[in-house]
């Protein structure tokens, strides 16, 4: 592909999606614990031949747009029509003060395209001008009349599954979508067979059977079983840590200020419920400890928030591919009392985590007035991490 080529993405998400069943519009409800239309749009964010991606929404989903795809690079979401045809043509129409040269339109509902995929689909219209991903039928096909009865069966060898992004160069799919408006027409399926309608030839190129349109209950429910099969290296670490009390009025606590007649003596804020937590993530990624990570010889981390920790902890399992299943930390002291800020900590955990709540433990106990914990010289903590990875036969030996 020529270096000149700028690629935009339209990434059509202001469906109702009804046939998915309830839980509101298919592309914002979750599937392997990630929004879907996080999961579409994250393959062209990161694209390096993908310049903006350009989201079209129903105005009702502003907020759930945003929440669902925060952290993601796009272009400000444009309002879709009542067709997904008139949605596309909104989103070009937003994209053409950028003058693209070829631009891919791709459905939200599409959460598992690859970077193949997208790379051979800008290719596919810097040389064709027009090109579509598809799979081959496996199936045989039979074509039915109004009565039912079978009136005829194709030769499957020519029948192809049609895929999204199908790419185009820009000013051809936009001139072929403005026609088609001007003339009234609003029954076409996809984006190509507008462009078939504009007199345009249309290629195609190798799709990939993953990249499937997530449409029914069942369609969900399958998807589902196959991340969960994808993750099948199931592991726990854990940590401890322990840090004296010393001049102070607060100490921090699984993220959570936590007013105290002391403070922690500590190089960072001497959080123990995080610092023992990342190090049982670490431990269950085989990874180090927080020390040979975040070394207190360095001076970058006098009195830094450990939170930054736990991140870093949490973003070394996502650069695995993996998942975080349960996250539990026991808080060992007499004071300060940790059970009513119990939920707070699960809560500040879980958003620093980015799971859900219910996969955040957090528990408290004394030391029966035994020991550094029972005099109150300090707090001590235990933690585990479950996680999982994807499974890979290679790091196994019988």
């Amino acid at each position: 592909m020529a270096k000149s080529q700028r690629t935009a993405v339209v990434l059509v998400a202001a469906g109702r999606g009804l046939r998915a069943g309830a839980g509101g519009p298919k592309q914002y409800r979750e599937i392997g614990g990630v929004p879907v239309i996080y999961r579409a749009m994250e393959a062209f964010s990161r694209h390096p031949d993908v310049f903006a991606v350009q989201p079209v929404v129903n105005p009702d989903d502003t907020a759930m747009f945003a929440a669902a795809v925060a952290g993601l690079k796009h272009e400000p979401p444009t309002n879709g029509g009542a067709t997904r045809q008139a949605s596309v043509l909104a989103g070009l129409e937003a994209l053409a003060k950028h003058e693209p040269d070829i631009v891919l339109i791709h459905d939200a509902a599409r959460p598992f395209v690859s970077d193949g995929v997208i790379s051979r689909a800008i290719e596919a219209a810097s040389r064709t001008g027009a090109a579509i991903p598809v799979v081959p039928v496996t199936d045989t096909i039979k074509i039915t009349g109004e009565s039912g009865n079978v009136e005829d069966t194709p030769d499957r060898a020519r029948l192809r599954i049609a895929q999204t992004p199908q790419s185009f160069r820009f000013d051809v799919i936009l001139e072929a979508h403005r026609r088609a408006a001007k003339d009234g027409r609003s029954d076409f399926t996809d984006d190509a067979a507008i462009a078939e309608w504009a007199g345009l030839t249309v290629a195609t190129f190798e799709g990939d059977v993953a990249n499937m349109k997530l449409t029914t209950p069942e369609d969900f429910v399958r998807e589902e079983a196959r991340l969960a099969a994808q993750l099948g290296d199931i592991r726990t670490g854990t940590g401890y840590d322990v840090h004296a009390f010393g001049e102070g009025d607060h100490v921090m606590i699984c993220g959570v200020r936590v007013p105290h007649s002391k403070g922690f003596l500590a190089h960072s804020d001497g959080d123990v419920g995080l610092h023992a937590l990342v190090d049982a993530i670490l431990g269950a990624l085989a990874d180090g400890d927080i020390g040979s990570h975040f070394p207190p010889s360095d001076a970058k981390w006098k009195g830094a928030s450990s939170d930054q920790f736990l991140e870093y902890a949490i973003e070394r399992v996502a650069q695995r591919g993996g998942r975080i299943a349960n996250l539990e930390v026991t808080l060992i002291c007499e004071r300060p009392k940790i059970g009513p800020l119990r939920d707070t900590m699960r809560a500040r955990i879980a958003d620093i985590s980015g799971v859900d709540i219910s996969r955040v433990a957090v528990k408290a106990t004394t030391s029966e007035r035994l020991g550094f914990t029972g005099r109150e010289e300090g707090i001590a903590a235990t933690a585990s991490a479950t996680i999982r990875l994807p499974f890979d036969e290679k790091t196994w030996s019988m």
